[in-house]
């Protein structure tokens, strides 16, 4: 595909899935099969929204090598070409990014996910070049994830126009670092589909974004797919009170959550066990929600009217 068929691809509610593993801890490949058909017939498809695994969300730090190929595989195959399939590929340098972005589109991604090299202590020049490298090494979309909020993790708003030629560089993962503004990238939004990551995504839309990070769209996809179209009709007030209703919350529940034991996928995984769709806990030392956790999230899925299970 070229650039602008890649492009086009990467849309709407962006699902950061997360890994199921079973009782010891292990990768369940075959839950991911079950969840990502459901994912498909849930609407999460080509055009609509994005299916991307293996990143931040689905705790990609705490796997092996030789788990995340597996998981992109299943989830490509039980997907059969309905889905837009992306993965992760995180703070590696140019060399092993390379790599891992060509095993990922033999095993059938559209695109990856790439934040910039940070334990290379890049400049921005550092920077532009790992990207053009990435970007001529390979045959399948990079959406950049701007992690301004880690050491050497920021791509200045100048480096990213330098970059928007950059024939597989197609979309990215915004949010405005230190000195920035959300409205900094929007000028090339012609060029790049902007995801908008800074928990406002109707201005991002306003100003041009073509899809949005969100933390439920796996656990109940009907949710994020309503707040999109009310968003891309242009009912933004309607859009407005449907995201503040599940996202302040939410947030608020999974702020406190955090001081009892970290771990970036302990609501995600509370969330789909309630919707009756367990997928495990997070590796250790990261713990499951307690019952008193639960109860309260379970309380929280009802009163945003979610079919929680018995």
């Amino acid at each position: 595909m070229d650039h602008s068929e890649l492009r086009e691809m990467i849309v709407g509610p962006i699902a950061n899935v997360p890994t199921p593993f079973d009782d010891r801890f292990r990768v369940d490949y075959g839950r991911m099969a079950e969840l990502t058909e459901w994912w498909v017939e849930s609407g999460l498809v080509k055009g609509k929204a994005v299916i991307k695994v293996a990143v931040v969300m689905g705790e990609i730090a705490h796997m092996r090598d030789d788990e995340w190929g597996p998981l992109l595989k299943t989830t490509v195959q039980a997907a059969k070409d309905k889905a837009t399939v992306m993965c992760g590929i995180h703070y590696k340098d140019t060399l092993r990014t390379i790599e891992d972005a060509k095993r990922a589109a033999d095993l059938g991604a559209v695109g990856v996910q790439v934040a910039p090299p940070i334990f290379n202590d890049p400049t921005q020049d550092d920077i532009l070049r790992f990207f053009e490298d990435v970007s001529n090494a390979i045959d399948i979309g990079v959406m950049i994830y701007n992690t301004h909020w880690m050491p050497y993790g920021n791509v200045e708003p100048e480096t990213f126009r330098r970059m928007q030629d950059f024939e597989n560089i197609v979309a990215v993962k915004w949010s405005p670092g230190s000195g920035a503004k959300m409205e900094d990238l929007y000028d090339m939004s012609d060029r790049l589909s902007i995801i908008e990551n800074s928990g406002n995504p109707i201005k991002g839309h306003m100003l041009g974004a073509r899809g949005y990070i969100n933390q439920t769209a796996d656990a109940y996809p009907p949710h994020d797919l309503r707040f999109w179209d009310l968003v891309t009709t242009g009912q933004y007030d309607e859009a407005q009170a449907l995201y503040d209703s599940v996202n302040v919350p939410l947030g608020a529940f999974h702020g406190r959550i955090q001081a009892n034991s970290g771990g970036v996928a302990r609501t995600k995984k509370g969330m789909m066990a309630l919707m009756g769709r367990p997928i495990g806990s997070s590796r250790p030392p990261s713990q499951a929600l307690s019952e008193a956790e639960n109860a309260e999230l379970r309380e929280l899925l009802i009163s945003f009217g979610w079919p929680v299970a018995n």
